[in-house]
């Protein structure tokens, strides 16, 4: 295998390089974190950016290579994060690229690459998270639409949305995980109800979100009727195994950032501290190429889980060493989040699918164990 770039990407690379080494100088000073209408304006804003440069198009029906030195580059620079566009960049525009109807993809997928619109996702409900095929929210088919009657939780980046992913429950009286479709609904609909969520980091990404006979139209249904976990599936596989793509280059900047702290507080003298950090270097190396197979499959699958798995307790591990690198008064250092950054790590084992959901689903659908094994 010829693991080499070609001339092609080698000049992408340079002059995506150039690109940014010209743009992000002029960019306005970010917002602050709790203020989700003013990121939803940033993120939006470094969005159009992108498109206008040709940049915007990297997350479906793109070359793998040249996405992946899109997200080296852009992380390496310390260009804007997705941040409100996530859903709609990284879950929700990948499974209409793959699933949709080529009426969908026209509608959905251009608006997105301009910023023009935010997506959030309202899978999970009080009941069902983890468990996510025991979801209880009703859609009932009248005429050319769905009644939809229900709730959802830990909706991200609803209060700023245009559009919600939307899984609902189509047949009560089929197995559970047969009875589910995947909608899109506009969140100015009437009948939804959006109430923010403070998380711990003190931010409102995530609200409850309360449906209360919302006719959402049959065309946003993205693939067949009850046929929505299929659907589920392929919008997870992109969730776990290649949403992560940029957080992994950034967590392998962190490291290099926080050797040159320790090398520079004495901390590095400790060589329990060394072997820690070597591994964590390791194994951030190694998440890199998962992510680089991942990207080059497509949809990746439940090869997702593994990364997902892996990630969310290495990007922990960083950040406990952080803490102990920089003692209580280096992380509270206003020029580098290092607190916020950890008590986000927190959520990472829970977010996207439990680590205990991620292990069944290794044992079970790759490794071939039984059920209860």
């Amino acid at each position: 295998m010829d693991l080499t770039y070609t001339g092609a990407e080698l000049v992408y690379r340079e002059e995506l390089r150039a690109w940014l080494a010209r743009t992000l100088p002029a960019l306005p000073p970010a917002p602050d974190p709790a203020d989700w209408p003013a990121r939803r304006a940033y993120d939006t804003g470094w969005q159009r950016r992108l498109h206008e440069a040709g940049y915007a198009d990297v997350h479906w029906n793109a070359d793998p290579t040249r996405r992946l030195i899109f997200l080296e580059e852009t992380e390496l620079a310390g260009a804007p994060y997705v941040g409100a566009n996530f859903v709609g960049l990284l879950h929700a525009g990948p499974t209409i690229a793959a699933e949709g109807t080529a009426g969908q993809r026209e509608r959905w997928l251009p608006p997105v690459l301009r910023g023009d619109e935010v997506w959030c996702q309202g899978f999970s409900e009080p009941g069902a998270g983890s468990d996510l095929a025991s979801l209880r929210t009703r859609a009932v088919r009248d005429g050319d639409s769905y009644v939809v009657t229900g709730s959802k939780i830990w909706t991200s980046h609803a209060e700023v949305a245009d559009w919600c992913e939307l899984l609902v429950r189509t047949d009560p009286d089929a197995p559970r995980h047969r009875g589910i479709s995947w909608l899109a609904m506009p969140m100015d609909l009437p009948g939804v109800t959006v109430r923010p969520l403070r998380t711990l980091a003190g931010t409102t990404e995530f609200a409850e979100v309360f449906l209360d006979e919302v006719r959402v139209p049959v065309a946003n249904r993205v693939g067949a009727e009850n046929d929505g976990w299929r659907v589920t599936m392929v919008t997870l596989s992109f969730e776990r195994g290649t949403a992560f793509a940029g957080e992994v280059v950034a967590c392998r900047r962190t490291l290099r950032e926080l050797a040159r702290t320790a090398r520079g507080t004495g901390a590095w003298d400790d060589p329990v501290l060394r072997r820690r950090m070597g591994r964590l270097a390791a194994e951030f190396g190694v998440l890199w190429r998962l992510v680089q197979w991942n990207v080059s499959a497509g949809a990746p699958g439940v090869g997702g889980s593994v990364l997902k798995l892996r990630y969310s307790h290495a990007r922990q591990e960083l950040y406990d060493t952080a803490a102990e690198v920089l003692g209580p008064s280096g992380a509270l250092d206003a020029d580098r989040p290092w607190t916020s950054d950890r008590l986000s790590s927190l959520s990472y084992t829970i977010a996207a699918g439990t680590s205990q959901i991620q292990r069944n689903i290794v044992a079970e659908r790759i490794l071939g164990l039984p059920k209860g094994a």
